[in-house]
């Protein structure tokens, strides 16, 4: 079984490809958060569960999702982070929650996807992105065949600098930058809904046909990135950027 968790559709995509060549089901991560259901899963083929790497480590909203849910049958687990280029020393807590829930650890992959985190860095124009995708193909497929074939995901030994960057460096990035403060609408604004519609945790109502940001945010990108008229901004790091967004 196929989870994925997604805000801008590196995942999603990672996992709609693994599940076709698995043929195995696909499961929305995101679908079960904004319903506020945990899940019950039985399957007797691996879990594997793909994500976005968040500051170096799995997101919490995922950790939280399959520490609350339930799994039957299969034990073996692999791990999936999308990232820009690095997923640190993700792999420990990865490690530790698979001892938690009873599943074999079957290890944690980096998969280099276009970057998407626009809070706080330069996105890939579409060209770009592109590339990247289709450099990232073979390697999801590499990983699908592992998965088929039972072997361990391969992954180096985590130096002090990845440490840090999982450790210190993530707990710093959830106290002082994930917050929905820094999001604003412009005169853009069609009053689609769409950003409400596709935000996972629920923090975004329409009052008088505009959105208002809540305070739960886990800063997935998903509305500032899926704005069909580009009228969403974060603070003014975003102003004149492109936007990417993989359906």
């Amino acid at each position: 079984m196929i989870f994925y968790f997604t805000g801008t559709g590196n995942s999603r995509y990672a996992a709609r490809r693994i599940s076709e060549k698995l043929g195995d089901k696909l499961v929305s991560i995101n679908e079960y958060i904004k319903k506020g259901e945990d899940g019950y899963f039985t399957d007797n083929r691996p879990w594997v569960f793909i994500a976005p790497t968040y500051s170096w480590q799995i997101p919490r909203v995922v950790e939280k999702f399959i520490r609350s849910s339930r799994f039957s049958g299969s034990r073996e687990a692999y791990f999936i982070l999308t990232c820009g280029g690095s997923v640190g020393n993700a792999s420990q807590k990865i490690e530790s929650l698979c001892r938690e829930k009873g599943f074999t650890f079957q290890g944690l992959s980096a998969l280099v996807m276009p970057e998407n985190y626009i809070a706080m860095f330069p996105v890939p124009d579409k060209e770009e992105a592109r590339r990247i995708i289709e450099k990232a193909n073979p390697v999801i497929d590499r990983l699908a065949d592992s998965i088929r074939e039972g072997r361990r995901f391969s992954s180096g030994k985590a130096g002090l600098l990845s440490r840090l960057e999982s450790g210190p460096v993530n707990g710093m990035f959830y106290r002082f930058q994930v917050s929905a403060k820094g999001f604003r609408v412009t005169e853009g604004c069609v009053g689609c809904g769409k950003c409400a519609q596709l935000c996972p945790l629920n923090n975004i109502h329409l009052e008088n046909g505009k959105p208002v940001w809540g305070d739960t945010c886990t800063h997935c990108m998903a509305c500032i990135s899926a704005c069909p008229t580009q009228a969403i901004e974060y603070k003014k790091i975003s102003v004149g950027k492109p936007r990417y967004y993989l359906k």
